[in-house]
């Protein structure tokens, strides 16, 4: 293997993203194991330190070698930023992508594309794709399969939608999905109903749900999350527009919320 930087593709942002993955792929594959203090093994020279930051959650100073964590933050969030920072971290030394990224960007621009790298990287290091490979593998591009990497990676519900979306081949929509406010409960049809919280779409998808859109009573997910139980069965995506696009739906419940995957047809997908 050459020992030469790659070089960017066309996609400037886009190549970048792949030089980063590869960078926390390289990282974690050296580590004992991806608990907090594992993650922090590749940096020897860097010290964790938790604290109350207020609204941030986190910062790496390299001046002083030292990750700062919010403390008051959930762990699973503060799992994900120490992953952001240690990104941050292995970027300052990758002098050929920093050279480059300060080549193309600047500014405000230059720090919003670091900001996306270092998530990125985070996904990569807490995510890595054998784990993806496997769940998908095993449960297919299901609500089951979005449920699982969320709890074995140990990261938000978020978190795992939009990493899973992104390696998903086939024409799929995931969603979480809970139950939400609705307006004031004095008030007619006010009370609480199950809303989309978080929507993505696999590559070349070009459908999307926003987030607030509302799952019908009888819908498979709504029926799973009432009844605590796994449904798989064709039904549809039901657009705020009120649109019901035919889908085999996937809804896998999890604690007060349920997680859900729209396999679209591929006459849907195409425009036919």
């Amino acid at each position: 293997m050459s020992d030469a930087p790659p070089t960017l593709t066309p996609d400037v942002l886009s190549g970048a993203k792949a030089r980063m993955r590869t960078l926390a792929a390289e990282y974690g594959a050296a580590l004992p194991g991806l608990d907090t203090h594992s993650l922090m093994v590749g940096l020897d020279d860097v010290q964790l330190t938790f604290m109350a930051m207020g609204d941030r959650d986190g910062a790496y100073d390299p001046e002083h070698k030292v990750i700062l964590i919010n403390s008051q933050v959930r762990p699973e969030r503060q799992r994900f930023t120490l992953a952001h920072e240690i990104s941050h971290a292995l970027l300052l030394r990758d002098d050929d992508l920093l050279s480059d990224l300060h080549d193309e960007f600047e500014g405000d621009r230059l720090e919003q594309v670091i900001e996306t790298l270092c998530n990125v990287g985070a996904a990569a290091l807490l995510m890595p794709q054998g784990l993806i490979e496997e769940l998908l593998s095993r449960f297919g591009p299901t609500g089951r399969a979005l449920g699982e990497l969320a709890r074995r990676a140990d990261v938000s519900a978020s978190t795992a939608l939009y990493t899973l979306a992104e390696h998903t081949a086939a024409p799929v929509l995931y969603a979480v999905c809970a139950v939400t406010r609705q307006g004031d409960d004095d008030e007619e049809g006010g009370g609480k109903a199950l809303t989309v919280r978080v929507s993505s779409a696999a590559p070349g998808v070009k459908y999307s749900l926003r987030v607030g859109t509302p799952i019908p009573d009888d819908h498979p997910a709504a029926v799973a999350l009432d009844t605590r139980l796994p449904i798989a069965e064709d039904s549809f995506v039901p657009f705020r527009s009120g649109r019901k696009m035919p889908a085999h739906v996937d809804a896998f419940p999890d604690r007060h919320r349920v997680m859900v995957s729209f396999h679209l047809r591929e006459k849907v997908r195409e425009g036919a």
